[in-house]
């Protein structure tokens, strides 16, 4: 499996970080060594001293395709979860200045926690699905998919055009503001609307 990620789908958070709003998705990847399941705790690294948590929407991809059209794209992604795209925010912005790649400050291991799935037909409107991040019981990150730039649709069809996707690959969607610094204690909880999707600790 493989975990594709967008970034700078959410104005709010393009704005805080002052970065350029796109004209098409931004995409980078993380490794199968990136993800953490089943609450297991984030090791903080120790070739960073900022880490930032992202929380975003994940697709699971339930059959192969490639090259799909958007109005199709829907048949391809079977469930949703949340995760963390954590950033290693001091490498990202080394990087960023010297117009290298961001592969060290986002793809490496345990940077990618992600949640249980729940079934996309539990879903009234997958274009107002609310969102949150807590960090120790208090509320860090919110959104809602309405806000996003590229909806589910059109980041499937997308990704779709440069990778074959494949039953079990992951699609982070985008994070909203309110991106800040994690430490060694810290407990992070998502929900998706009211239901727990993740917990677990900083060590």
């Amino acid at each position: 499996m493989k975990i594709l990620a967008i970034g700078r789908n959410y104005v709010a958070h393009i704005e805080e970080l002052k970065n350029e709003k796109p004209t098409e998705p931004v995409v980078f990847l993380k490794p199968d060594t990136a993800l953490l399941q089943n609450n297991e705790p984030f090791y903080y690294p120790e070739f960073s001293q900022d880490i930032h948590h992202e929380v975003e929407i994940v697709l699971r991809v339930g059959k192969e395709g490639k090259h799909i059209e958007p109005k199709f794209a829907s048949r391809y992604y079977d469930q949703i979860g949340l995760g963390i795209d954590f950033t290693a925010r001091d490498i990202q912005t080394r990087a960023k200045e010297k117009g290298l790649p961001w592969e060290t400050a986002k793809a490496f291991n345990g940077s990618a926690p992600v949640s249980k799935f729940l079934p996309v037909g539990e879903f009234a409107d997958l274009k107002n699905i609310n969102f949150c991040l807590e960090v120790n019981g208090e509320v860090r990150q919110e959104g809602n998919t309405s806000l996003m730039l590229y909806d589910f649709d059109y980041i499937v069809s997308y990704l779709s055009k440069f990778f074959t996707l494949k039953a079990g690959d992951l699609i982070y969607t985008g994070t909203p503001a309110g991106v800040s610094a994690v430490k060694v204690g810290d407990r992070l909880v998502g929900f998706i609307e009211k239901q727990e999707m993740f917990n677990f600790e900083v060590k």
